[in-house]
């Protein structure tokens, strides 16, 4: 993996669903299945991995705007480092450096365009596993609407990972089956969370970073705050991204 940059067409999407209550409460209550993420008053560490293929266009422009959310929500809670994840084209896949500023972060996000390609899950879940080994890796945090790789395979190197306790928050845009299936897995099999957002919606996917950095932050109790301050905003924008 290495540093920046995006072209080309790809796939189509359906509305997702919207979730009830009770799947709040269960989105809720696997979360807090999570073993805790830091110590007390230390920084997390968070992987931020993109699909940047071209149907991923409008959420990825939308995300460069909301990522500032992520550190504003973990500053209050001990900080966060965050690491760019990405992949499009012919088998570009690529990873930023390590920051700390919202500031810094956009500007990574606004020098890449999205290029046509297929799903390459499979090396930023290998990648995740490098950086864990180096430096504990509280959160590996993947957005994306598709999934063309062998399940098996991800499957495989998605429990490498829960072994080595990095929870995996796969966030799917649209309702494609095959992808729902693969990123539901991958979530089981690290001990981490899936959930589904509505193509383009902005609030849900801003209220759903907030969430995952929180997590990475100061795990499960700091995440448990920031639904209990926001029982009508955070609470019900993550249960509709709940499948």
């Amino acid at each position: 993996m290495a540093d920046d940059r995006k072209q080309g067409s790809d796939r189509g999407r359906a509305p997702a669903a919207t979730a009830t209550r009770a799947e709040v409460d269960a989105f809720l209550a696997k979360v807090k299945t999570l073993a805790p993420s830091t110590q007390s008053g230390g920084r997390g560490r968070l992987i931020f991995a993109l699909d940047a293929t071209m149907s991923r266009q409008p959420t990825w422009d939308t995300a460069c705007h909301l990522q500032a959310d992520m550190f504003r929500e973990a500053s209050a809670i001990g900080g966060l480092d965050v690491q760019l994840v990405y992949y499009r084209g012919l088998g570009e896949c690529r990873a930023s450096h390590w920051v700390s500023q919202a500031e810094r972060l956009a500007a990574l996000m606004e020098r890449i365009d999205c290029r046509g390609g297929h799903t390459q899950i499979g090396k930023v879940i290998a990648h995740a596993k490098r950086e864990t080994r180096g430096k504990r890796v509280q959160a590996l945090v993947f957005v994306g609407d598709a999934m063309e790789e062998k399940l098996d395979d991800l499957c495989h190197s998605a429990g490498e990972l829960g072994l080595l306790s990095v929870p995996a928050f796969m966030f799917q845009e649209g309702d494609d089956p095959i992808t729902e299936q693969a990123f539901r897995e991958i979530a089981r099999l690290t001990r981490g969370a899936y959930c589904r957002f509505h193509p383009g919606a902005a609030a849900e996917l801003a209220e759903l970073l907030r969430a995952a950095a929180a997590y990475a932050a100061g795990g499960m109790r700091a995440l448990a705050d920031l639904s209990a301050r926001r029982a009508e905003g955070a609470v019900r924008l993550l249960a509709q991204m709940r499948s």
